[in-house]
């Protein structure tokens, strides 16, 4: 093995391992926060659960700011290309309703640790966090906003109505991610949540067929 072939070896060993540790102050973040804010979170907490030296907290980040920042991003990040691909799949307004309420759905069911810190955060006390909350929510709204103007109906429609239309729809998916939290394993009361969104998803896509007139 040449001297280079084996730097890069140490090299990638190193930024794998720096990867797991990042990851690690993450989960354990993020199962601290099941039960309390993240502005009552203490670093050395954090560093206890993961099981580092709170000194290498500051190789990852730069405060408890920045590590609920890079949840948000990890929360929210891929669900862009997600939203994106339900909103195209298809025209028929009851097939793409259906779509987004089961796609909320899903991400409770399989992500209610995220979800939970989302809804917590989004008016909390750490600013950072909550304008970073913000900012995503706006990129779903303007990237849904892009999507809704393919729709042969959405072909008058001004710009700024359009995002107002998409505020709507990404507004009601985070009301029903918190309803269905809320309900938690009772299959009754999530199968009321979903209906209750489809409903009210029905009737913004039934007042958009007329705003422009």
């Amino acid at each position: 093995m040449s001297h280079t072939t084996g730097s890069a070896a140490v090299t990638g060993v190193r930024q794998a391992r720096k990867r797991r540790t990042r990851q690690s102050l993450l989960d354990a973040a993020l199962a601290l926060l099941e039960e309390q804010s993240l502005s009552g979170l203490g670093l050395r907490e954090v560093t206890r659960a993961a099981g580092i030296a709170p000194t290498a907290f500051y190789r990852h980040f730069r405060d408890m700011a920045d590590l609920g920042v890079a949840l948000v991003e990890e929360s929210l990040g891929s669900l862009h290309a997600t939203v994106r691909a339900n909103l195209a799949a298809t025209v028929d307004s009851e097939r793409r309703i259906a779509g987004t309420v089961e796609l909320v759905a899903r991400l409770v069911r399989e992500h209610p640790a995220h979800v939970r810190f989302l809804a917590r955060e989004r008016h909390g006390g750490v600013r950072p966090v909550r304008e970073a909350i913000g900012g995503e929510l706006d990129r779903f709204a303007v990237e849904v906003a892009a999507e809704l103007a393919r729709l042969p109906e959405a072909s008058d429609w001004r710009r700024e109505d359009l995002l107002m239309l998409a505020r709507l729809y990404v507004d009601l998916m985070v009301t029903t991610a918190s309803a269905l939290l809320a309900a938690g394993p009772d299959a009754a009361a999530g199968e009321r949540v979903e209906e209750e969104a489809r409903r009210r998803l029905r009737l913004v896509a039934l007042g958009s067929r007329h705003w422009p007139g």
